[in-house]
């Protein structure tokens, strides 16, 4: 992983820089606050140790503005404290650090500190990983859903709508037919705004399963683009299976 070391004390950071250097990690080094921004803009590092009395910006302020432009990429911040208590403890947090450390610190001290955060930032980035591979099949999950829906809810009037549409277009329709057609084409345009409408109108997807292995989501949960004469609100049969 990446380092960013920011410690206005050479000595202090080249000890912190030596003990990462040995852990197998890459080391970026910053001595104030500006420098240290700078770097963790430039760099992108996966964990900063931080001074939090460091000159021009201090620790506190540049774990702030870690935290309010991170853009998902998770900064471990591990801050560096002269002072230990429930104070410092606090500041350090509500600053929004991850972990904190008092001076003085020795090699060995540091050197468990950091096996920590690089655990903790795998962690973090293994449930990240599961959480997108999740989001992922979710979603791909409901696009198969979704085709499947307007298969089942939307072919039959689509292809009885087209097929009496050809019928005009082609002239076939038989002389003093023409209204009958023209109604079911309107009917069948009808039911499939219908669908349209409860689409737009789910809010708590449904799953159902239409056949073995395949499902789709359940409109008949959702409010029916017309209003339900059934005084006791029950869902008509014809508006849970329309007809071909």
């Amino acid at each position: 992983m990446k380092v960013l070391l920011a410690e206005d004390d050479p000595q202090v950071r080249e000890r912190f820089a030596h003990v990462v250097a040995a852990a197998g990690h890459a080391v970026v080094v910053a001595g104030d606050g500006s420098e240290a921004w700078a770097a963790v803009s430039a760099e992108r590092p996966d964990l900063v140790v931080l001074d939090v009395a460091l000159p021009g910006m201090d620790g506190l302020a540049l774990c702030r503005r870690i935290r309010a432009t991170d853009d998902g990429h998770v900064t471990f911040v591990l801050a560096v404290t002269p002072h230990d208590g429930n104070a410092a403890l606090a500041a350090v947090l509500d600053a929004g650090a991850d972990d904190y450390i008092a001076e003085p610190i020795g090699a060995e001290q540091f050197a468990a500190r950091l096996t920590i955060a690089e655990r903790r930032i795998a962690a973090e980035g293994a449930r990240r990983s599961a959480e997108a591979a999740l989001a992922r099949a979710r979603y791909l999950a409901g696009v198969g859903e979704m085709s499947m829906t307007l298969q089942h809810e939307i072919n039959n009037p689509l292809a009885a709508l087209l097929g009496h549409a050809a019928l005009i277009e082609q002239g076939l329709v038989e002389p003093g037919e023409e209204r009958e057609v023209l109604a079911v084409v309107v009917e069948q345009a009808q039911r499939i705004a219908g669908v349209v409408k409860r689409l737009s109108a789910v809010r708590h997807p449904q799953s159902v399963e239409y056949l073995e292995g395949a499902w789709m989501l359940d409109l008949s949960r959702e409010v029916d683009a017309r209003p339900d004469p059934d005084p006791r609100g029950a869902t008509r049969d014809d508006d849970r299976h329309p007809p071909p």
